[in-house]
C-alpha cells in the first residue's frame, strides 16, 4: 500500500500532467501523448484517490465524470448582472456603421475625431454560462437565467473539458469568466449518429437532436451530470464577471482585448477570429471577412460582436435598459430554403391576436428544422399570395421565428385550378367561436373572448406565473394544458383554489411537486404592484411600464380608474398605451378578476401617488464628473432627473452644464474647450432649490 506521502506527492505530480496534456488536447488541439497513455496516468490517479479519498480535490481531473444525480436546480443570484446585448436591426455591413456612429455620438467625438478601438468577435450559438473561481479553483458554474439569477449547473460544467477546474499561472482571489458552452458541428453529427443507432437498436427514449446548440444546452441543464459528460461539449471565454481588484490581487487590464488574452493565459479558448479594428471600415470588413468564413466554421454563429476595447470608453458609455451602450450583436442575412405548404392554420396567442401560420414539409433552415412558418397577418398572406400546395422561400434569423419570405415564382405561375384558394381570415375565433375583429389602424385579428378563450386562458395563465410577474415556480406550460384543458381552471384566481388533493390526482403530478406548487402559489401571494400589473398580460404593458404606472398612481384602483389624459401623465405612456389600458379596466370581467384576485389574499405595497413636482430644469443637459463632496453621482442624477433634467455620459454642444467633483478629468477639458458651463456640488444644490 502506497504511504499517504507518496501518495499525495504522486497525485499532485499526476494531476499536473493531466490538466497540462488535456489543455494540449481540447483547447490547443496539439496533443503530445497517445490517448492510451492518457488513460494509464488517469486510472492510476483515480487508484490514489480510491485509496487515499482525501486526495481527491474539486480540481482533480478525476471530478469531470459527472456526480450524483441532481433533485434540482440551485438558484445563483449574479454578483454582477448578465446583461443581453442588444441586436442591430440592419443586417447589411451598414449595420457596422451605424453602431460606430452611435459609439461616436454617446461619446461627444468630432466627425474628424479619432478612431474608435473595438473588439470584434464571433457570436456563438450556444449556452452562456457564468464561471466563478475562487482561489484559482472552479468553484461555482450558472446559466445567465433572467440577467439577475441563472441556475447552478456547476457538476455539468466540470464535464467540460475545455473549461479549466484550476485556472493556469497567477490567479486572483475572485474571478467570474463567462463565455459559451456549444457543440462543434462533426461532435453534433457523430452524437446524432450514435442517437439514430440506439434508436435502431429499439432503445426506449432515445431521439436525434435538432441542432447543437439544444443539444450543448440541453446537456447542461439536465439534473443528471454523466449526460453532459457523454455529450462532446466545448466552450469559448468572451467576457469578465465580478473580479478581484488589481489592489487585492486581481489583473490590472485596461482593454476588453487584455481580458481576452488574460483568459487565454488561464487557460481557456479564445475565438481564433478575435481581433481589434479601428472604426467603422475595419467593423464592415471583419463582418463581410467572417460571412465568407461563416459556412466553413466548425460550428455554429448567427453574427459577429463588437465591443468597445476601452474599459474607460465602456464606462463612459455605460448601458441603456438593460444593454450595453458599448457592444453590439451584428447578425447576417437570414437563411433560407424552399419547402412546401402543406396547409395554412390560425394560431390564437396569448393577447387574442390571430395569426396565419403555414404548414410546412419539414425543411432544415438556420441550424433547426422547421414545420411552421408565420404568415403575420391576413394583409401579409395575401400580399405573397400564399396559399397550399405552393412552394415557398423559407428563411429564419437566428432564434427568430421562421416566415414565409415569398412563393417560388415558379409555382406562383400554376393555373389557378392548380393552386389552393386564397387566404381568408376566420370571422370568428377558431378556438372559442368569439368574434375576431380588425381595429381601425390594426393589421391584426384579434379574438373578442378574453379570458373566456381557452388559448388566450392558457397564455394567460403562463403569463401571469412567470418569473417577472407572479413567479410561481412550477406552474410550466404541460401543468397548465392539463388544468385548463381539464376545465379546473377558466380564469386567473381559479388557480389559488386548486387544493394539493386536485393537483396530486393529476398525470405525472407526484405528491412532493404538488405540495411545492401549493407552497409556491401562497407565496405568490405577496407581490409588488409593477409585478401584478404585469401579471394580467395587458397589452402593450411590459415591466417598465408597470413600474411607471406603479410609481405615478401608488395604488392599483387609482390606476383603474384614471382617464386616457391622466394615464398620458405618466413617463413614456403615449395614446395606444393609455388607450389599451383604458380598454382592459373597462371590460367588466377584468375588473372582477382583479377583485378575486384580491379576495384570494393577493397584495401589495401600495403608496401615495409621485408628487407631481413641477420641472423647474426640463429641457436642460447636465453632466457629472468627478467626485462631489457630499452627493453620489447615482444621488445627483436623482435630484436632477426629478427637476426635469437630462443627465447624459459625455459633454458635447448640447450640454449646459457640467457639474464638477474632485479629480474631474477630460470631461472638464472638453467643457472648458466647448465653453460649457462649470458649476461644483454647491452651485447644483442652489440651483436644485431655487432654479436657474
Amino acid at each position: 500500500m502506497t504511504t499517504r506521502e507518496d501518495a499525495a506527492r504522486e497525485a499532485a505530480a499526476l494531476g499536473e500532467q493531466l490538466r497540462r496534456h488535456a489543455h494540449l488536447y481540447y483547447v490547443l488541439d496539439a496533443p503530445e501523448l497517445p490517448d492510451a497513455e492518457y488513460d494509464k496516468l488517469f486510472q492510476r490517479l483515480q487508484a490514489l484517490e480510491a485509496e487515499h479519498p482525501e486526495l481527491r480535490t474539486p480540481d482533480s481531473p478525476t471530478q469531470r465524470v459527472g456526480g450524483k444525480v441532481l433533485e434540482g436546480f440551485a438558484k445563483v443570484r449574479h454578483k454582477v448582472p448578465m446583461l443581453s446585448i442588444r441586436t442591430e436591426t440592419d443586417i447589411t455591413p451598414g449595420g457596422a456603421s451605424a453602431f460606430d456612429a452611435r459609439v461616436r455620438k454617446e461619446l461627444g467625438l468630432a466627425e474628424d475625431g479619432p478612431q474608435v478601438e473595438y473588439v470584434c468577435e464571433l457570436k456563438f450559438d450556444g449556452l452562456a454560462v457564468n464561471l466563478r473561481y475562487e482561489q484559482g479553483v472552479l468553484v461555482q458554474a450558472a446559466t445567465r437565467g433572467d440577467g439577475e439569477i441563472g441556475e447552478d449547473v456547476t457538476q455539468s460544467i466540470r464535464t467540460v473539458q475545455q473549461i479549466p477546474l484550476r485556472l493556469h499561472g497567477d490567479a486572483p482571489p475572485v474571478v467570474e469568466v463567462r463565455g459559451e458552452v456549444y457543440m462543434r458541428r462533426d461532435d453534433f453529427e457523430a452524437l446524432n449518429e450514435r442517437q439514430r443507432e440506439k434508436i435502431a437498436a429499439g432503445q426506449k427514449n432515445e431521439k436525434v437532436f435538432v441542432n447543437p446548440r439544444n443539444a450543448a444546452a440541453g446537456a447542461v441543464r439536465q439534473l443528471d451530470p454523466a449526460i453532459a459528460a457523454s455529450r462532446p461539449l466545448s466552450f469559448f471565454a468572451y467576457g469578465l464577471g465580478e473580479v478581484s481588484s488589481p489592489e487585492q490581487g486581481g489583473p490590472d487590464c485596461a482593454t476588453q482585448f487584455d481580458w481576452l488574452q488574460q483568459f487565454h493565459a488561464w487557460g481557456f479558448p479564445i475565438g481564433a477570429q478575435t481581433q481589434r479594428a479601428r472604426g467603422a471600415i475595419e467593423l464592415i470588413a471583419f463582418h463581410e471577412t467572417i460571412a465568407r468564413q461563416r459556412d466553413a466554421l466548425p460550428y455554429d454563429i448567427d453574427g459577429v460582436v463588437y465591443k468597445v476595447d476601452s474599459l474607460e470608453l465602456q464606462r463612459r458609455l455605460g448601458f441603456v435598459s438593460r444593454e450595453p451602450r458599448w457592444a453590439v450583436a451584428h447578425k447576417y442575412p437570414a437563411q433560407e430554403q424552399l419547402t412546401e405548404v402543406l396547409g395554412i392554420e390560425v394560431q390564437v396567442g396569448r393577447t387574442g391576436k390571430l395569426t396565419p401560420v403555414a404548414k410546412l414539409a419539414p425543411v432544415f433552415v438556420g441550424g433547426v428544422t422547421v414545420t411552421n412558418a408565420t404568415l403575420h397577418n391576413e394583409d401579409e398572406a395575401r400580399r405573397k399570395d400564399v396559399r397550399v400546395g405552393d412552394t415557398v422561400i423559407v428563411r429564419r434569423a437566428g432564434d427568430v421565428i421562421p416566415e414565409v419570405v415569398g412563393v417560388l415564382p415558379e409555382s406562383a405561375a400554376r393555373p389557378a385550378e392548380q393552386r389552393g384558394p386564397v387566404f381568408t381570415m376566420p370571422r370568428r375565433c377558431p378556438v372559442c367561436g368569439s368574434d375576431a375583429l380588425r381595429e381601425e389602424g390594426e393589421v391584426d385579428y384579434r379574438c373578442t373572448g378574453g379570458l373566456f378563450c381557452a388559448a388566450q386562458r392558457k397564455e394567460a395563465i403562463l403569463h401571469f406565473a412567470a418569473r417577472r410577474a407572479l413567479d410561481i415556480e412550477g406552474l410550466g406550460d404541460k401543468l397548465v394544458e392539463q388544468l385548463v384543458d381539464a376545465n379546473l381552471i377558466r380564469t386567473l384566481p381559479d388557480l389559488y383554489k386548486l387544493g394539493f388533493t386536485t393537483l396530486a390526482g393529476l398525470d405525472r403530478m407526484a405528491d412532493k411537486s404538488a405540495k411545492n406548487l401549493v407552497d409556491a402559489l401562497e407565496a405568490s401571494k405577496k407581490t409588488t404592484l409593477p409585478r401584478f400589473l404585469f401579471g394580467l398580460g395587458i397589452r402593450h404593458i411590459g415591466e417598465s411600464t408597470a413600474k411607471d404606472l406603479a410609481k405615478h398612481f401608488g395604488k392599483l384602483d387609482a390606476i383603474m380608474d384614471a382617464t386616457e389624459e391622466q394615464l398620458l401623465e405618466v413617463n413614456d405612456v403615449g395614446p395606444v398605451v393609455a388607450k389599451s389600458l383604458r380598454t382592459f379596466f373597462d371590460q367588466a370581467h377584468n375588473r372582477e378578476v382583479v377583485e378575486q384576485l384580491r379576495a384570494c389574499g393577493l397584495s401589495w405595497e401600495e403608496g401615495e401617488p409621485a408628487a407631481r413636482a413641477p420641472k423647474p430644469l426640463a429641457g436642460k443637459t447636465f453632466v457629472i464628473t468627478g467626485t462631489l463632496p457630499t452627493l453620489s453621482r447615482d444621488e445627483a442624477k436623482d435630484k436632477l432627473e426629478t427637476a426635469g433634467a437630462k443627465v447624459a455620459g459625455s459633454v458635447s454642444k448640447k450640454t449646459d452644464y457640467l457639474v464638477a467633483g474632485a479629480e474631474a478629468g477630460s470631461k472638464l477639458d472638453k467643457a472648458l474647450e466647448l465653453g460649457v458651463a462649470v458649476i461644483d456640488e454647491a452651485r447644483l444644490l442652489e440651483i436644485l432649490e431655487n432654479g436657474l
